[in-house]
């Protein structure tokens, strides 16, 4: 095994994808518990359409999938604090819009399918330098913002009524969960991919969920299922010469799997 490392890109690969596995649960669990799941997955295909400006404008893909990502989710919230449109609602809309938006894109210039293939099952291999460095202070970003506002998401996430009446901006701290959302789902886009990322923020959390612990235990558990998720499945991905974002959930499915059937044994 010692011969992978001698390989810069699965080093910048671990390094970003470490970085990722750490911050995905702990925003996942705040979206699992709200029955807010779908906003991965609507992100993600806000930031396929992203990708697909950078890659025609010759621009890291990377920063106009934050871009779009981050914008999209803001407008996503005010429609939803609006109450115009439901909630389940706008995220349909954008889900849809955006992956059209994102096809029209990909029709009008045929010169990078290969790069989009990468970016739509996510390949190690995309992972430039600057990326790493971008995933890591943008991750940063994000882990001291829900330190920062730990008790007050954990409040909206248990009672979001109660969290008002007490005085606590729930507009704000909405709008805060929604952009680290938007964050943690564009920066994961070079490891996992724009298809996969969904199931990288919510599957740990499930399977954590499954062992009925408190809400930090949750989060720490969580944690060790992506980090060794990730870490596995880049290093498998490499010898089996597969989609790195493939094989990282599907070890995410087996572990829950594993716990479904260890849950039943003990019962």
């Amino acid at each position: 095994m010692p011969e992978i490392f001698q390989y810069s890109f699965i080093l910048r690969g671990l390094e970003a994808g470490i970085i990722i596995a750490l911050i995905a649960p702990v925003i996942g669990i705040f979206l699992v518990l709200r029955r807010y799941s779908l906003i991965a997955d609507t992100l993600s295909h806000v930031s396929l359409a992203g990708v697909a400006i950078g890659l025609i404008l010759n621009i890291n893909p990377l920063i106009t999938a934050i871009i779009s990502a981050v914008v999209s989710s803001i407008v996503i919230e005010r429609l939803r604090l609006s109450k115009r449109i439901f909630g389940e609602s706008a995220l349909a809309i954008f889900l849809s819009g955006s992956l059209a938006l994102a096809i029209i894109l990909i029709s009008l210039n045929h010169g990078f399918r290969v790069d989009l293939f990468n970016y739509l099952f996510g390949s190690i291999t995309t992972v430039r330098q600057a990326d790493v460095y971008i995933i890591f202070i943008l991750g940063l970003l994000v882990i001291a913002g829900i330190f920062a506002f730990y008790k007050e998401l954990v409040y909206i996430t248990v009672d979001e009524e109660a969290a008002q009446v007490s005085g606590i901006s729930t507009r704000l701290i909405n709008i805060l969960l929604i952009v680290f959302a938007a964050l943690t789902v564009s920066l994961a886009i070079p490891i996992v991919g724009v298809l996969l990322i969904g199931a990288l923020i919510v599957i740990p959390v499930v399977t954590a969920l499954q062992l009925r612990k408190s809400f930090k235990q949750t989060i720490f558990i969580a944690e060790i299922v992506s980090v060794f998720s990730v870490t596995f499945g880049i290093i498998s991905s490499f010898y089996l010469n597969l989609s790195a974002g493939g094989v990282i959930v599907l070890i995410n499915i087996i572990i829950l799997l594993l716990t479904f059937i260890i849950k039943e044994f003990k019962h």
